[in-house]
């Protein structure tokens, strides 16, 4: 079974339309793009896919070898890609998915034409002069609650990371995708997510880059998002009006907008 066909790999649109790849963040699977996906579908090849770990199929999927970083995670995606000869396509990668697109990026430039980074961040621990947001105590304190109750952890912090206080229906669907992935291999992921450190890797990135931010993130700040697109060599930073860190739920519209300017201006149409 080739690997696209594993991580149940979904594509829509034209088939001869620019590709554009979907990938999700922690805990959640390729359903969080349902609602960016059909702004796009009318003119480019749509295609999304479950990371090793998720989806239905996440245990087959992963290798805790080979995903012990995220740079197996980055050789999915250079495999998912070349096995469908995506060449030039759009990433769009969420959250730890920023991440593993600009590693699959340095990988195999010629795969992508362009990165759009949802909530990025190199490095979630603070570090000297460089404020990632958590302190190394708070990230012990998250993985020991994880470890110890994951699914206590879920239902606490999935409402805190989606924000959107008035809108309780976001958090409890964030909560639900967390509890239906496997606790054990979320716990390896979450280890490799918030202990990773990409911050000399940005430099490497060739193509052009998005950065889209959302307001009161409390896992990828502003100051987080400005030092991604500050350490870019070919970046543009968008500020949206939405708050959390998952707007590809909580303001799919504004999102998939702020992408279609982007790629608009770049002269890239479907």
């Amino acid at each position: 079974m080739h690997t696209a066909d594993r991580h149940q790999m979904k594509m829509t649109g034209p088939t001869d339309g620019r590709p554009m790849v979907f990938v999700h963040g922690f805990g959640c699977d390729q359903r969080m793009w349902r609602y960016v996906i059909p702004w796009f579908e009318d003119r480019f090849r749509c295609v999304s896919f479950d990371l090793a770990g998720a989806g239905s199929r996440g245990a087959d999927t992963y290798d805790p070898e080979r995903h012990a970083t995220l740079d197996g995670y980055a050789r999915d995606v250079v495999e998912i890609c070349s096995e469908l000869d995506l060449d030039g396509a759009v990433y769009v990668g969420h959250s730890v998915s920023a991440m593993i697109g600009v590693l699959a990026s340095i990988r195999r430039p010629d795969l992508f034409s362009h990165l759009v980074l949802v909530g990025p961040s190199p490095r979630y621990v603070d570090d000297g002069d460089y404020v990632g947001g958590f302190t190394r105590s708070d990230i012990d304190d998250l993985l020991d609650s994880l470890d110890g109750n994951y699914l206590g952890w879920s239902a606490q912090m999935a409402p805190v990371i989606m924000g959107n206080d008035d809108r309780p229906e976001l958090g409890d669907e964030l909560t639900e995708s967390f509890c239906r992935t496997d606790p054990d291999i979320q716990r390896r992921f979450a280890r490799v997510t918030f202990l990773s450190d990409n911050r000399e890797d940005l430099g490497q990135v060739s193509v052009p880059c998005l950065v889209l931010q959302c307001r009161n993130d409390v896992i990828a700040p502003e100051y987080v998002g400005r030092y991604v697109h500050e350490h870019l060599p070919r970046s543009t930073f968008e500020m949206l009006d939405a708050s959390g860190h998952c707007p590809n739920l909580s303001a799919p519209d504004e999102t998939a907008n702020a992408i279609l300017s982007y790629l608009a201006a770049e002269n890239i149409t479907g």
